[in-house]
């Protein structure tokens, strides 16, 4: 018989969200920028750019299930093409992507759709690339102790792409690597090759 092992993963946030309030001061936001909000279609604007944020900015709960690695299974495991929704913290303004997340297993093995849930719960919140990335990758290591672990993130910024310098179409990658895959260049050239990112 396999056991499992369910850890509960509730979303840090900085305090209760106040939706009334966000409510007011999205329409003080608008206003203050020579958006009327008196039409029909402008109307309920503030409410619902105070829900949008706020459902952006709360994780969802979720039960990270791992299993035993009873075949003990040493090669990579890899989830390609993560889609990944965050906002830049310095123009709070979307930035989106995917995420490809690998780790070689150690004692035991995670349940495949949790390697997207652990991105999207460091995703919901004010963010930068370079710190989702690093998290994502710690988080597995303390969690799930793995022998290495790799994330990359590939990401358009509109903070770079619709405002400032305006530059359509370009993309950032980052990547973090840990354990094994960091320090073995063959296991790292694999991780990289198998993302379709060059190393």
């Amino acid at each position: 018989m396999h056991s499992n092992t369910a850890l509960r993963v509730i979303g840090e946030h900085g305090g209760e969200v106040d939706l009334v309030a966000a409510e007011w001061a999205a329409g003080e936001f608008l206003r203050a920028l020579g958006v009327a909000t008196d039409s029909e279609s402008l109307r309920r604007t503030p409410e619902r750019m105070a829900r949008a944020y706020a459902e952006l900015f709360t994780p969802r709960p979720f039960d990270l299930t791992t299993f035993p690695n009873d075949e003990g299974y040493d090669e990579l495991v890899l989830a390609r093409q993560i889609p990944v929704r965050s906002v830049c913290e310095h123009h709070l303004l979307p930035f989106v992507g995917v995420a490809h997340v690998g780790y070689l297993p150690g004692d035991r093995i995670l349940g495949l759709s949790k390697l997207a849930r652990i991105v999207e719960h460091f995703a919901r919140r004010p963010q930068v690339q370079e710190r989702l990335t690093k998290q994502v990758a710690d988080w597995l290591i303390d969690q799930l102790h793995p022998k290495g672990v790799g994330v990359v993130i590939e990401a358009e910024h509109t903070c770079m792409t619709l405002r400032g310098v305006q530059a359509i179409g370009s993309n950032t990658v980052t990547s973090t690597l840990l354990g094994t895959l960091r320090d073995d260049a063959r296991s790292r050239q694999e991780f990289f090759a198998l993302t379709g990112v060059h190393s």
